[in-house]
């Protein structure tokens, strides 16, 4: 696995930017890169913790099918550089109102002001508590059939009921193998017409609780029961419970709510990505959570456009404020800076 480093952070920062990315997946670094191309003073703040990162390669991605997570990030940031943008090393801490901006300030103490906030920061995955199974997740432990169904086609799938989705996720690998079990967990067996469908598709249903997976030459074998059967398989498919990574923006008032899934929480926005706090955007993981990268990095460039416009927006009525009052504070600023040029120049 390529693991992409990002600027030390001791990297100088400026002490404004016209907009503050935080989060550097492919939501972020496809925001910034957009704002980079419109001419915006962008900088983008990841934390390092890519929640593709056990992940082997990004699949499903036209022209990149394969390439791995570290590798897709390091070729983003080279990007978003390219057009000025910086990208570096931190956590953000807390996020405050400042003026009509934000004040962000990062967990070793820097701090910088922000027109705009782009927040990408996605989610974590809540796993259920069993010995062995965190150690494979992104692995041969795995979430989504379109990101590893490929990759585990034709083997022997079980699927661990967590939730209401389970049944669904069942139903949905069993396309890409005949030999699904479902495992009931600490969950009720299914019934009626949720029965009657594995049934059909011949998806087994394994009751009773999961202790343990069993794991030998760094391979899943199988899922050791808490009465001591061992069920053998070679993949294991998790719906996990999602969670937004968003406890900076509480002072901001904005804080995660449950998704209308039930399967987590998320930060709500409009589809252009605003929130229902001015001047705060959002794209990627963090409102949706079954966007993939592909669709992450487009949601990151449309909610990137959206804000830029929100700006120019801001920019007219300031230039239409000084043009009605020529005498204002902020035109007495750039005659004074005009002069200051003029006498560097020896005019």
């Amino acid at each position: 696995m390529v693991v992409a480093e990002v600027v030390n952070v001791t990297e100088q920062l400026k002490d404004g930017y016209d907009v503050v990315v935080v989060g550097g997946g492919a939501a972020g670094l496809n925001g910034a890169l957009m704002l980079g191309r419109a001419r915006r003073s962008v900088l983008v703040i990841d934390a390092g913790a890519p929640r593709n990162a056990p992940a082997d390669g990004v699949h499903g991605l036209l022209a990149r099918d394969g390439i791995p997570p570290g590798e897709l990030l390091e070729r983003g940031r080279a990007e978003v550089r390219g057009y000025g943008g910086q990208v570096v090393s931190g956590e953000v801490d807390t996020v405050v109102r400042a003026g009509d901006g934000f004040a962000v300030t990062l967990a070793d103490g820097r701090s910088v002001r922000a027109r705009r906030l782009l927040v990408t920061t996605g989610l974590v995955d809540e796993l259920p508590e069993i010995p062995g199974l965190r150690s494979r997740w992104g692995r041969d432990v795995v979430h989504c059939p379109y990101c590893h169904g490929w990759e585990i086609r034709d083997q022997a799938i079980g699927v661990l009921a967590t939730g209401p989705m389970a049944v669904h996720q069942a139903l949905l690998f069993r396309q890409w193998s005949a030999d699904v079990t479902l495992f009931t967990h600490t969950m009720a067996a299914p019934t009626g017409e949720d029965a009657e469908q594995l049934a059909a598709r011949g998806i087994t249903v394994v009751q009773g609780e999961v202790a343990a997976l069993e794991v030998a030459d760094d391979r899943l074998v199988g899922l050791r029961m808490s009465d001591g059967r061992v069920v053998a398989r070679q993949a294991l498919a998790v719906v996990a419970r999602m969670a937004a990574r968003a406890g900076f923006l509480a002072a901001l008032g904005l804080r995660p709510v449950e998704h209308p899934s039930g399967m987590g929480q998320h930060i709500p926005s409009e589809v252009t990505g605003r929130t229902e706090v001015p001047g705060v955007w959002v794209a990627g993981n963090i409102t949706d959570l079954f966007a993939q990268v592909g669709s992450a990095a487009a949601a990151g460039a449309f909610a990137a456009a959206q804000l830029n416009a929100d700006l120019i927006t801001e920019d007219i009525d300031r230039a239409v404020a000084a043009y009605r009052n020529p005498f204002s504070s902020e035109n007495e600023a750039r005659l004074a800076e005009l002069v200051a040029a003029d006498r560097r120049h020896g005019l």
